[in-house]
């Protein structure tokens, strides 16, 4: 199909955690004019810490478990039929999210595209079977999501946005409107925009985190007194003396532990997308 389109692909494939990284890095080196990722999240993720700087376009053929980046961009949700529309749609410069954690003296950095979570959802990615994940998609995520509200002992951390400081379980930073595909969490902006919107939960009653999942799906959640939506950045979360160390993730892949910022770098990336995502605002 690409092809047709006067499109000549060299087609590489990954076979481990940070391929797709190393083989974005190297595309970039040998000066080509275009990557295109067919992955989900955490191979699109890969792919954009790979590219660095460059203004070198990226395009996706979506794939994966949730492809948070293809619904936010309007991509086809075929890779065929994305395949078919890639020709014709247009580059757009945008911002990137990027999380900063380590040493002061040698600090460690990385890109997301669209959402990074500290406390509960890091800990059921880290916990994931990936075999079940292949094969049974979003459905693994949830039951693994049922079994840490059982396991997991919910340490504490603190997030300070705009100079407001609150203490969390659980907290969500998107740049996305969605989170693992299809939720709506925090009040994000989209893409195009410079700012980080979070959803914070304080509880550590494992009961009330039932309660947090129906609030969740029925979008009441903002409602509850234990739930803070902020924006603005930085975001900097730190522990609060637990003796439990808090993971964080990025764009559904496990990046590091707290202490982390979070922050926006704007004119970051080029990605092609359709008319219809350029359209707005």
């Amino acid at each position: 199909m690409l092809r047709k389109e006067g499109i000549e692909a060299t087609v590489v494939f990954t076979s481990g955690m940070g391929d797709a990284r190393e083989l974005a890095c190297k595309a970039v080196g040998a000066g080509r004019q275009l990557i295109i990722a067919c992955g989900g999240d955490g191979t699109i993720n890969e792919i954009i810490n790979g590219m660095g700087s460059t203004r070198v376009p990226l395009a996706i053929l979506p794939a994966g478990t949730a492809n948070i980046a293809g619904k936010e961009l309007g991509l086809p949700g075929s890779i065929h039929q994305a395949a078919r529309e890639l020709p014709r749609w247009a580059p757009c410069r945008i911002p990137l999210g990027r999380a900063t954690w380590g040493r002061p003296e040698a600090p460690q950095q990385r890109y997301f595209l669209a959402v990074a979570g500290i406390g509960f959802d890091a800990r059921i990615i880290s916990q994931l079977d990936m075999a079940a994940k292949l094969r049974l998609g979003v459905i693994a995520y949830a039951w693994e999501a049922l079994r840490q509200i059982f396991e997991y002992d919910f340490p504490r951390f603190q997030c300070a946005v705009n100079g407001r400081k609150v203490s969390s379980t659980f907290a969500v930073v998107q740049r996305s409107l969605r989170y693992a595909g299809w939720l709506r969490l925090a009040h994000a902006t989209g893409l195009r925009q410079s700012q980080l919107a979070c959803c914070l939960f304080s509880s550590r009653r494992r009961s009330r985190y039932f309660i947090y999942a129906l609030a969740i799906l029925t979008r009441t959640h903002h409602r509850l007194p234990d739930v803070c939506l902020l924006q603005g950045q930085p975001v900097v979360c730190t522990d609060e003396g637990s003796n439990t160390s808090t993971f964080f993730e990025v764009d559904g892949e496990l990046a590091g532990q707290l202490p982390v910022s979070f922050e926006v770098v704007p004119d970051a990336l080029t990605v092609l997308a359709p008319r219809r995502f350029l359209s707005f605002p």
